[in-house]
């Protein structure tokens, strides 16, 4: 599978035959991609047009730009192979592509936490134009990211993984249990957990300070 710029732009070339009309197409949903790349596993560069831009910001933001190309390429190379164990009826794409990615992360944990040191001893903030301040700035103010990378370098995976889920991939909660393959309670209490620690670190850091 070549994962480039698609040529499949819309439920159009999803639908031969269908009849173009002035107004465009609502874009397919989810679930009609899975039926259009299962009857032909090209239409599955679709997907990849659609969400590889989310998939990079979440995973740049754990690790660097270079391990996020690749790790993103390996998501929708994984995803492609299991396309046909994505069940629509049990969650959407991007949850279940999150998922993939944040499997493949978890395989970087010394790289990442490299990536949480290098920001850690930044006595400045990235540039504001770089795409780790874009991507950290979603999380906290650019001030203090030193002080966050610190904070989430103590997390445990697990709680890091729901952390950063709904902060950089703006997954709701249900989104994030699909995506993990936990319980709905479960990923409430690891995000009180995180949310919990990284608050008592900047505490502490206040009164060290």
């Amino acid at each position: 599978m070549k994962l480039a710029a698609s040529q499949v732009k819309g439920p159009n070339r999803m639908s031969p035959g269908r009849e173009t009309t002035a107004q465009a197409d609502p874009p397919a949903s989810d679930a009609e991609l899975a039926v259009a790349f299962r009857r032909d596993p090209q239409l599955f560069t679709a997907v990849y047009d659609r969400y590889a831009a989310d998939v990079y910001g979440y995973v740049a933001g754990r690790l660097d730009r270079a391990s996020a190309e690749d790790v993103t390429a390996d998501t929708f190379c994984v995803a492609f192979d299991q396309r046909h164990r994505f069940d629509p009826e049990r969650g959407a794409l991007r949850p279940w592509l999150f998922g993939i990615a944040t499997n493949l992360v978890a395989r970087h944990r010394r790289r990442e936490a490299r990536h949480y040191a290098a920001l850690a001893r930044a006595g400045c903030d990235p540039a504001m134009d770089s795409h780790e301040g874009r991507v950290v700035a979603s999380v906290a103010a650019q001030r203090l990211q030193p002080r966050l990378a610190r904070a989430l370098a103590a997390l445990s995976p697990g709680e890091r993984d729901v952390l950063l889920l709904v902060a950089l991939g703006q997954l709701s909660h249900q989104e994030v249990a699909e995506a993990l393959g936990i319980s709905y309670g479960t990923v409430g209490s690891r995000l009180s957990r995180a949310r919990a620690k990284v608050h008592g670190a900047f505490d502490q850091e206040d009164l060290d300070g």
